[in-house]
């Protein structure tokens, strides 16, 4: 993402070479040691993390109980017009006030936005066959650093702003939203909590990626669904600067060697 906008007071250093982005998928957000998981790394490096989560079970169970069927086409989900306020409740209400209150629970002090709001994320269309769902093209930073700067950890729910005179709001896909805000933070590293312990080939998880085995899962159909997304948003990441993303378990948030480690080149920076 080539447009991420990065607005900082006159002086102020750059992003901290500590600071992670950590995404949570939503079946990761019932494993009952995630909270605890984060809060010590939280603790071990106060103000370099910020959290984005998804929440698909979420907007699964909503927009059944309100008569509706969950669509999903190459692993993103189809988002009508008249979905579009479902995702809000589930997203920006359910599951951001859910993992904000147990992160509290847990001693972060921590704030739960949207990225509506201020417009901090903004998206354009991604594909007319998805309806309202947006790819990032901008993020304002300033709103994530005024929070980290005074001490909270930012919990992000991935709506976006629209283009502007758009009106509306775009659903995002949350790998996608947290690859472009570890961009615009200069994040380190960015890693995607799952209920899987990495990238798996032929039943094993597969330690190390570099760039081009990655783009080859892609191309084979051995990565599908939503660990293509993750794929995909990954090397998009690690393309625009990040030096590495992982991909694993909750236990894998204080543990380096756990998980799938992609790298531009295969090295470790």
């Amino acid at each position: 993402m080539s447009e991420a906008v990065v607005r900082r007071k006159p002086g102020r250093a750059p992003a901290t070479s500590r600071l992670r982005v950590v995404k949570v998928g939503g079946r990761a957000q019932e494993d009952p040691a995630l909270a605890e998981r984060l809060a010590a790394a939280w603790h071990a490096a106060p103000g370099a993390l910020c959290v984005v989560h998804g929440g698909a079970a979420e907007i699964d169970r909503l927009q059944r109980a309100l008569g509706a069927t969950p669509r999903f086409v190459g692993g993103r989900r189809v988002t009508s017009a008249e979905d579009i306020d479902t995702v809000r409740m589930a997203l920006s209400g359910a599951a951001n006030k859910r993992l904000v209150a147990a992160l509290n629970a847990a001693g972060i002090p921590a704030v739960g936005v949207s990225g509506e709001d201020a417009a901090m994320l903004r998206a354009a269309p991604f594909d007319a066959a998805l309806g309202q769902v947006g790819r990032p093209q901008s993020v304002r930073a300033e709103l994530l650093h005024l929070l980290l700067d005074a001490g909270y950890l930012p919990v992000v729910a991935p709506l976006a702003a629209p283009p502007e005179g758009m009106p509306g709001a775009l659903n995002v896909n949350g790998d996608d939203a947290a690859a472009a805000i570890a961009e615009a933070l200069g994040a380190r590293e960015l890693f995607f909590v799952t209920d899987v312990p990495g990238v798996r080939r032929d039943g094993v998880t597969v330690p190390q990626l570099d760039a081009a085995d990655a783009a080859a899962l892609l191309a084979s159909g051995v990565a599908e669904g939503g660990m293509a997304v993750k794929i995909a948003s990954a090397l998009g990441a690690l393309a625009a600067g990040t030096a590495r993303v992982r991909i694993g378990g909750s236990d894998a948030i204080a543990d380096p060697t756990l998980g799938t480690t992609l790298t531009l080149h295969g090295e470790e920076s």
